[in-house]
This record gives structure tokens, sequence and C-alpha cells, in this order.
């Protein structure tokens, strides 16, 4: 790859301020994802959270993570990166490693809706169980579309670096339109429920103004060119703000709930069966437990 001086140059001279937001916005991607690992993990239950919700997230993610990979202009900055300091190396390769967290974040919430995600009975097989099968298959799915990915962005780019812009706009392009319908079906699934189940709230909040905040900086770093890269975050923060204002209704309108029922009966119901939620909005079913949701992973 034939470099141009002044990029080499313009990046062993960062701006501190640019610095100091691409740090500020990599730890916030990571911090923003914890409180929806630990709900899951916390609950010991998925439910709520949509397996088409998880597939489009993870695939999407892989693309944006592949994309901002082969992307020219990233490459150029790993390249100089043989002639500029370790410090300035590291202050230009923040834009790649903020997508490589949030992919792996995403990752884990993956893995954790599998392992957690509820079963109406521990003792049926999984090839009696749809919804399991089908989470099963959301996760094989994603880890086939990982490996082709890669397979295909390494092979373009040892064997035909030509391609690596076209490749990195197709990505980019793909991991759009998967984020676009992302939440399509998780505002389905919360609106269908009327609970916000294992969904994080305060992930939500947190990633929702991020997303912009996350956009801007990768458009001032990459530029119009890199617009499949960032284009994304634009669209994702729209969308998540959207299942945000439904969660926060529905969690509004679930204590208040709460709040009468306890009143009227003194905190406590002693009756017969029925549905009831805990603290956290988890639609429960009292009575003889035939219903009861078991994690995969006990």
């Amino acid at each position: 790859m034939v470099l141009k001086k002044s990029h080499c140059d313009e990046l062993a001279s960062p701006s501190y301020v640019n610095l100091t937001l691409s740090i500020l916005i990599l730890l916030g991607i990571l911090i923003s994802y914890l409180p929806q690992h630990y709900r899951i993990i916390a609950r010991r239950s998925s439910e709520g959270i949509s397996p088409f919700f998880v597939l489009l997230g993870t695939t999407s993610g892989t693309c944006g993570f592949a994309n901002i990979l082969v992307l020219p202009a990233s490459r150029a900055d790993l390249a100089c990166c043989k002639e500029v300091s370790g410090f300035a190396c590291f202050a230009g390769l923040l834009g790649i490693a903020q997508v490589g967290v949030q992919w792996l974040c995403f990752t884990i919430i993956l893995l954790l809706f599998l392992l957690f995600f509820p079963r109406t009975s521990p003792l049926r097989p999984i090839s009696s169980d749809p919804a399991l099968r089908t989470a099963l298959g959301v996760v094989v799915i994603c880890f086939i579309h990982i490996l082709v990915t890669f397979f295909i962005s390494t092979f373009i780019l040892y064997l035909h670096p030509s391609l690596l812009q076209t490749w990195a706009n197709v990505l980019g392009i793909c991991s759009t339109l998967l984020a676009s319908i992302q939440y399509i079906p998780q505002l389905w699934m919360t609106w269908h429920l009327k609970h916000v189940g294992s969904l994080s709230i305060p992930m939500m909040c947190i990633q929702t103004p991020g997303s912009f905040v996350w956009a801007g900086s990768l458009a001032a770093r990459l530029g119009a060119q890199g617009w499949s890269t960032w284009v994304v975050y634009f669209v994702t923060g729209a969308l998540q703000g959207c299942l945000l204002v439904m969660a926060i209704i529905f969690e509004i309108r679930d204590r208040r709930e709460r709040k009468r029922k306890a009143s009227a009966v003194g905190g406590f119901d002693g009756g017969a069966g029925g549905h009831e939620t805990d603290d956290e909005g988890h639609h429960q079913v009292e009575g003889d437990g035939s219903n009861e949701q078991t994690p995969l992973l006990r």
C-alpha cells in the first residue's frame, strides 16, 4: 500500500480533543452493554428478547466490524503504525477498537440469550421445543455468518486488494440494512408482550444518544468516503430511541400497577394462582408450575 506522507504525518500528531472523545466513546460502548449482560444473568432468563433482534444485531455488527477492518482508510491507518509512535498508532486505531468492542459485546448477548433461553420444561427434548430450536438456529447462523464474512474479507484482502473499497461498501450497506430492520422484531415483541422482559432500559438510555455521538465521531474521522461505516449508527440510534420510549412507557405502567395492587391488598396477595409480575416486570405464572420457564443453562 502506497501511503501519502501527509496522512501519516496527520496520524503522528493526534488531536487530544478527538483522542479524549474517542476514548470516552470506547468506554461508553463497553459500559452501555454491561447492564444488559447483567440483567439477563441476574434474571437467569432472556425472556422478552426477540431471537430475530439478536440475529439481525449480531450479523449487522459482524458486517460493521469487517467493514471498518477492510476499509482503505483503516488499512492506511494500520500501515502508518510502522512509521509513527505507539501512542499515535493507538489514537489512530481507536475507531476500529470502538466497532470491535461493540461487536464483541453484542456477541456476548448472543451467547447469554442462548444460555438463559427460557424453556417451557427442562424435561422436554430440544426437538419438541420450537422456540428453543429457533434460538439454536439463530446462534448457528450467526457463527456461520462470522466465519464466511471474515473468510471472504481475508480472501479479497490478499488476492484482490483493489476490490477492498467495493467490498467495504457492500459490508457497510449490509450492516445498515440489517441494523435498519434489527429493531423491528424487538419493537413488535415488546409491544406484543406489553413489558420489557430482559431488555435493559439503562443500556438503551446510554446507547441511544451514544449512537449519534459515535456516528459523528466516525464521520469526522473517516469523512464522506467512509459513509458506509458511520451511517449505520445514525439509523440504529433512531430505532433504538423508539424502543426505549416504548420500554419506559411499559415499565412506568407496570410499576404503577404493582403499587396499586400492593396498596389494595396490603402488599401481599395470598389468593389462588394467576398471572403476576416480579419486581423487574417478568411475567410469571403461579399455580402448579406446569408452565415453569427454565433457562438452558441451569
